[in-house]
């Protein structure tokens, strides 16, 4: 029998199902895109997050991505030490710590993200414009649904 030819049987209806596999295809698809560069997703996520917001806190990086406190502590570690974020200690809370990006996070951050919208140009290649405005709304309303993490209980450090 062919791959085509086999049910799923009760997964076939089951948006988990089908969100997970789309979610395989598409993380094997970024990592390949992603070859070279020494980042990988939630890397890419924090950097991003951190150039957009220049000072921000880790904290504040953390709940945003929702990335454990304790998780964030590695992530900025690795950052640091590539060289495309700067840590210090924020002006305003001694027990946090202030983010910036490097010119070397920039140019990084600048060369992934033109990575990146090939392979979604590739991965989306046969819907509109305007159904992949519907696929991010549809997925952004999946996420409001997600429960409140460790990295949402409003410590900043």
């Amino acid at each position: 029998m062919s791959r085509d030819q086999v049910s799923v049987g009760a997964l076939a209806p089951l948006v988990g199902y089908h969100l997970r596999r789309a979610w395989g295809a598409f993380s094997a698809d970024f990592t390949a895109a992603m070859e070279g560069t020494g980042l990988r997703q939630v890397p890419f996520a924090v950097l991003s997050v951190v150039a957009a917001n220049p000072g921000i806190n880790q904290g504040a990086v953390g709940r945003i991505l929702g990335i454990k406190r304790a998780n964030m502590v590695s992530l900025i570690n690795e950052l640091v030490e590539k060289g495309v974020i700067d840590r210090a200690v924020d002006a305003n809370d001694r027990r946090a710590f202030s983010l910036n990006a490097t010119p070397q996070g920039n140019v990084l951050l600048a060369e992934a993200v033109g990575r990146i919208e090939r392979h979604e140009q590739g991965m989306l290649a046969d819907m509109t414009p305007a159904e992949r405005s519907t696929l991010l709304d549809l997925l952004a309303r999946i996420e409001r649904r997600s429960p409140p993490t460790e990295a949402d209980d409003g410590a900043d450090a």
